[in-house]
């Protein structure tokens, strides 16, 4: 009998063992693929952690499914609610994903660096002339950045700025 007994703890402690060895190699590859994503979003954004948020370039997952070999699904699932310290402050991982906007110099500029300019001219507008989304429609167009009105509605919205009626301050 005593042998059964032990015979039945050596096979549950090896069971245990081969469970907490699973469990060490599974994190040790969720570490390394957070790594590899990291890495790619280094990589494709290091302009704008050395410059600034003018220099964000646009980035989808699959840009980094591809560049890491690994499936969209499995990069999205490893940007979820994870966090990555730069130079430039602490970043939600999925923040350095954004469309981008076709310019004139043959690259895409990033959403995220309209919608700073869109701010940045509706900060120093006049109050009592405030800019139209038309009027900001041409002077990204004549920065070379090819935006529809329509765009620059949805990113005045999505940046909860009222529209420029509403804007209007009478001295």
């Amino acid at each position: 009998m005593a042998d059964c007994s032990l015979d039945a703890t050596v096979n549950y402690i090896k069971d245990k063992i081969r469970s907490a060895v699973w469990l060490i190699k599974s994190l040790d590859q969720r570490q390394r693929t957070i790594y590899k994503v990291a890495e790619s979003i280094v990589k494709h954004q290091r302009e704008f952690l050395e410059k600034g948020i003018d220099f964000l370039r646009p980035l989808v997952l699959r840009d980094v499914a591809d560049d890491i070999q690994m499936h969209e699904s499995t990069v999205s699932r490893v940007v979820s609610n994870k966090y990555m310290h730069t130079p430039r402050g602490l970043f939600l991982m999925k923040y350095f994903f954004h469309s981008g906007i076709d310019s004139d110099t043959g690259e895409d500029i990033s959403s995220l660096t309209v919608k700073k300019k869109i701010q940045s001219f509706i900060d120093a507008e006049d109050p009592r002339k405030p800019l139209s989304d038309s009027k900001i429609m041409k002077i990204l167009n004549d920065e070379g950045i090819n935006i529809a009105r329509r765009t620059v509605a949805k990113y005045r919205d999505e940046l909860n700025i009222p529209s420029s009626t509403d804007r209007k301050q009478i001295f």
